[in-house]
């Protein structure tokens, strides 16, 4: 059974006060309200897995926060070398220094504010999977492209850039992949559940195709995109959506607890 997963991606969000009270306020639930203790077990029995992405000055603070394993720490992006001449970027090395377990790739906002192609998140990709540091590998279409029908072949496309050298062992257990319709990332639109529901499932259809039974049995597919207590339940009951990658939501702590709530 694939382990479900709550990542939430604060984005470029909270300071050292408020990230420490965000953590402690996580850890305290986990540790004394009734569904807190009940999301702690499921963690610890591998039913789901809790992830929060801070910004990168606050990765020491929340990392020292932490009290326990229940949270994981993930980074919103990383550079492909391993040091040098690259002011301004973020090592492997340096995430896992940091106590990094996993790092997001290709969220839309480093795809089309910052134009990152695919030959260079597949770089990324690469880089990553040859770390300590699980990807978390980001694919959507526009709202453009959704409305022309083209969905399946921007996935595709974009998949298949990421995924030319990779083997089935590595796509089965090292890499999660995250569906984000870009029209519905702090859009308040969301997809529906058959929405994601498809597109997960095609996605699914691809890791299929290219690697087989077993990579696309292990393969786990979130989805984000204006997700919030309300409508996630319905996500995580999708037969392909293995979790969720949350933005606005993830930034309050009650928010955060309800969507794990949901989850298991």
């Amino acid at each position: 059974m694939r382990t479900k997963m709550i990542a939430g991606n604060w984005k470029m969000n909270h300071n050292r006060q408020t990230a420490k009270a965000f953590i402690e306020a996580m850890e305290e639930w986990f540790g004394k309200d009734a569904a807190g203790k009940s999301a702690a077990s499921a963690v610890s029995s591998g039913k789901i897995e809790v992830v929060v992405a801070p910004p990168f000055t606050l990765m020491e603070r929340v990392d020292a926060a932490r009290k326990t394993d229940l949270i994981q720490l993930s980074a919103q992006n990383v550079y492909f070398e391993r040091k040098g001449a690259f002011t301004g970027e973020i090592s492997l090395p340096m995430l896992e220094e940091a106590g990094c377990k996993y790092v997001i790739i290709g969220h839309s906002e480093r795809r089309h504010v910052f134009n990152e192609s695919d030959e260079e998140l597949k770089r990324k990709l690469i880089a990553t999977l040859e770390s300590r540091v699980l990807p978390i590998f980001c694919v959507g279409e526009l709202l453009e492209e959704r409305q022309a029908g083209k969905m399946e072949k921007v996935l595709k496309a974009q998949l298949d850039a990421a995924w030319a050298s990779l083997t089935s062992d590595v796509v089965g257990e090292m890499l999660v992949v995250a569906y984000e319709p870009v029209w519905a990332i702090g859009t308040g639109q969301t997809a529906s559940d058959s929405d994601a529901e498809d597109a997960c499932d095609y996605i699914r259809t691809l890791a299929f195709d290219k690697f087989g039974t077993s990579a696309c049995e292990s393969l786990r597919i979130l989805y984000g995109g204006s997700v919030k207590p309300e409508n996630s339940k319905s996500l995580m009951q999708q037969p392909n959506i293995d979790g969720l990658l949350i933005g606005g939501a993830s930034l309050e702590a009650e928010t955060f607890k309800a969507i794990i709530s949901k989850s298991f």
